[in-house]
């Protein structure tokens, strides 16, 4: 039996160039659908970023993408991909709490690709002010860490905003120490509160005499170390490239799994697809037994709570607001009585999003 030959380099190149024609025809007629969909939405008064849309095109890439190439790999290509049609669709612009090379930055271009327009803007405040003027059509910030804890300002913008969550970012945070100097050198670091208290133990390690000096951004952090002797920055390898510091350690966060979450803000509540949490508001009455009379109607309807988070009001001394996360969307039965059911118990309610649960993003 004669061995069958195999193709050579030459042979091997022609059916690449073969199917690069066949790819590049796809994605034009893909995109010439896409156009077609968005003139669609605009006709209904939709939004042209759908998170839920977005989720199902994922979701069914991990069914169906088995091969050689990565998850990640093809996730990030389609990503592009439905970044180019956007773009294409619609100008899209997106504020997030900046400066460049922030990790909101990273997450930001994480979830919207590289063919959109970005905004960074100097405060949470002004994310969600340029959403609601309609000067940026979403807007992300972030919303809690994995070791941290919450970022109470983001969930404080909620209590008078009409804005809704209409996605999520959940992006792995690997920190990096960067300086001109040599570690044995440094006598002050700078970087953001949070980054600092992600990074505790690995500074008390390797840098104890070190003054931790705060700044507003990482990204802020790595402009100062740039020009001053004997500091370093803490921040991502983005701001190391742009501020042309040379990485002396990687990875110094305290545990390996550091997730920041990100939440996307916009006018409008995504549709329906399966797979999407909720997140609501809610102000108790003062009375004995308030929080379990809250609580119950979730119990009873057999929800699942994925997370409740207390802050002050604000507006009464010990008075405080409750965040609730939960599986299911505003527009399932069970849900929709769920609420309905807390209205009647509680002083204040108010739905801040249903959107598709997100799986984490490596920085």
């Amino acid at each position: 039996m004669t061995k069958k030959k195999q193709p050579d380099l030459a042979q091997l190149r022609k059916m690449i160039d073969g199917l690069d024609d066949r790819i590049i025809k796809a994605l034009h007629e893909r995109t010439e659908l896409a156009l077609q969909v968005g003139l669609a939405k605009t006709r209904m008064g939709k939004e042209i970023y759908a998170p839920e849309r977005e989720s199902q095109i994922y979701r069914k890439l991990e069914e169906k993408g088995k091969g050689p190439l990565p998850q990640e790999s093809l996730k990030s290509i389609y990503r592009e991909i439905m970044s180019a049609a956007l773009a294409l669709e619609k100008p899209l612009c997106i504020a997030y709490l900046g400066p460049e090379a922030t990790f909101t930055h990273l997450a930001s271009l994480s979830k919207f690709g590289a063919s959109v327009d970005y905004v960074p803007v100097a405060s949470i405040n002004e994310v969600f002010r340029q959403v609601e003027r309609k000067q940026a059509d979403y807007g992300v910030i972030p919303v809690e860490n994995s070791i941290e804890g919450a970022v109470n300002h983001s969930l404080d913008m909620f209590i008078d905003s009409d804005l809704k969550i209409c996605s999520e970012i959940l992006f792995e945070i690997k920190h990096n120490l960067m300086s001109n100097s040599e570690i044995k050198h440094i006598r002050r670091v700078y970087s953001n509160p949070q980054v600092f208290g992600q990074c505790r133990h690995w500074i008390e390690v390797h840098l104890p005499q070190a003054e931790l000096v705060d700044t507003a951004s990482t990204t802020a952090a790595a402009k100062r170390a740039q020009v001053e002797d004997g500091t370093a920055a803490i921040g991502s390898k983005l701001a190391a490239t742009i501020y042309n510091l040379p990485l002396l350690a990687e990875g110094i966060q305290d545990f390996s799994r550091n997730v920041t979450r990100f939440l996307v803000i916009s006018r409008q509540i995504p549709s329906r697809v399966g797979g999407e949490k909720t997140s609501m508001l809610v102000s108790l009455k003062d009375k004995v037994g308030a929080l379990y009379d809250m609580l119950d109607p979730i119990r009873k309807n057999k929800v699942n709570m994925t997370k409740i988070e207390s802050r002050p009001s604000k507006k009464k001394a010990w008075e405080y607001l409750f965040f609730i996360d939960f599986e299911g969307h505003v527009a399932d039965k069970k849900v929709a009585k769920m609420l309905s059911e807390i209205d009647k118990k509680v002083r204040f309610s108010k739905v801040l999003g249903s959107y598709p649960a997100a799986g984490a993003r490596e920085a």
